[in-house]
């Protein structure tokens, strides 16, 4: 687990979160600016990084990497042009919605539920187009009755910058912006949006804790910021990334279905979209509560 510092950073560790999103702009930058760098590699990096930007952007919303809150809020344009749209947004959608499922009465704005088709690609495939929707109507209703002014005032700065910055670069060169910075953008943003049904979908929301999928692999969690842990994260949402994988192995595994720690998401996603046809079954087998679980129940 990383340290807290006294420096910029409040983890040492979120050098790593910066140079993610250092290296997706000097791709996106190289692209537009250099005609030699406009080929199939650079794009398929910069797309890979703006997912990656993307993770940075919902670790940084649930809890900001730098001391300075100006400096944070500075940070969040800078997500907001990758992501093409305002990421105060997620604070609705996904601090106060997504982490609920539906225990607090209201629906889960981006619930695997929301796609019903029988092939399962389809899915996957089509849940931005659900979900999206679903999700920014919710944020306007609760920026409408619900948000404070001061997130609104950011929310709007943000849509300023990241659709402002987008339209120069559109406005200066249609085609080069249209193919090597709208198409990373949105890449980005779909792909992000789909780990909620990667994540969610076979799972049991309704369970303590069989109510995410894992993805454990040290390789691609280095890259993720070890947001394939993701039930502790739900658990426990404020707990710095560097923290997963121990909490994870101490707290969440010893209680889970053994199905839901995935060693590879490449080997999940081929396995349940690619070979599988047919959507698997939401529900999991019952189990008998752990000796420990009873325990922590009985002292409650």
């Amino acid at each position: 687990m990383a340290k807290a510092e006294t420096g910029v950073f409040r983890h040492s560790a979120d050098w790593r979160q910066l140079m993610t999103v250092v290296i997706y702009y000097a791709l996106v930058a190289s692209m537009y600016f250099l005609p030699a760098c406009r080929n199939v590699f650079f794009l398929a990096a910069a797309c890979a990084y703006s997912f990656l930007t993307a993770v940075v952007n919902h670790n940084n919303l649930h809890q900001g990497m730098f001391r300075s809150r100006r400096a944070n809020d500075l940070f969040r344009l800078l997500l907001s042009f990758a992501a093409l749209y305002p990421v105060s947004a997620n604070i609705p959608s996904h601090n106060l919605v997504h982490h609920h499922f539906g225990d607090d009465g209201q629906p889960d704005w981006a619930s695997a539920s929301l796609v019903r088709f029988k092939v399962n690609l389809f899915n996957l495939i089509h849940f931005p187009n659900v979900a999206g929707p679903v999700t920014f109507a919710g944020v306007g209703r609760y920026n409408a009755l619900l948000g404070k002014r001061e997130l609104r005032r950011q929310s709007r700065i943000e849509s300023a910058f990241a659709f402002g910055l987008t339209g120069l670069l559109l406005a200066h060169d249609f085609w080069t912006g249209l193919f090597y910075v709208v198409v990373p953008q949105l890449w980005g943003a779909r792909w992000f949006l789909r780990i909620n049904i990667i994540q969610h979908d076979g799972c049991d929301t309704t369970s303590e804790h069989d109510h995410s999928r894992n993805f454990v692999g040290r390789i691609f969690n280095w890259f993720m910021m070890n947001n394939g842990f993701h039930t502790i994260h739900h658990d426990r949402a404020g707990l710095h990334w560097t923290a997963l994988r121990e909490a994870h192995e101490r707290d969440v595994k010893p209680h889970m279905a053994p199905h839901l720690d995935e060693p590879s998401m490449i080997g999940y996603l081929m396995r349940t979209y690619v070979l599988a046809i047919r959507r698997h079954a939401p529900a999991l087998p019952p189990r008998e509560p752990s000796s420990s679980a009873l325990g922590e129940e009985s002292s409650a």
